[in-house]
């Protein structure tokens, strides 16, 4: 599975971005992919994760409320909206899937194929 990650650039506070993951390869093995972001000096964050099947999907309490992941009707791109974005926002974000069910799916440590990522840098 490759993943690869479009969208990112700069924004202004409260501005709107959709970020997109496309996969190629195998992505009918993909049961989850996630979504993660990492500021520089700071550890990878997770921001939220859906499932391939179903509609299911979860969020970091810090962009609750702000933030929407979707897929197209092949589910083979999966989009991260995120509105009203802040400074706090800004970093590199990488989409990764996995493979295996898993109960922890905010932990990054249980995806296995990972994006290049993209920046969102975002001014105030």
């Amino acid at each position: 599975v490759q993943l690869t990650e479009s969208g990112g650039g700069l924004a202004q506070a409260g501005d709107s971005l959709r970020l997109s993951c496309k996969g190629s390869g195998d992505t009918h093995a993909i049961y989850a992919t996630g979504w993660f972001r990492q500021a520089p000096g700071r550890e990878r964050e997770f921001v939220g994760w859906i499932l391939r099947n179903g509609g299911i999907s979860d969020y970091a309490d810090s962009v609750k409320g702000r933030v929407t992941i979707s897929k197209s009707a092949s589910k083979d791109i999966v989009y991260l909206q995120m509105n009203d974005l802040k400074p706090e926002d800004t970093a590199v974000y990488y989409c990764a899937a996995t493979g295996a069910p898993s109960s922890l799916l905010r932990n990054w440590q249980q995806y296995h194929y990972w994006g290049q990522g993209t920046q969102v840098t975002v001014s105030s």
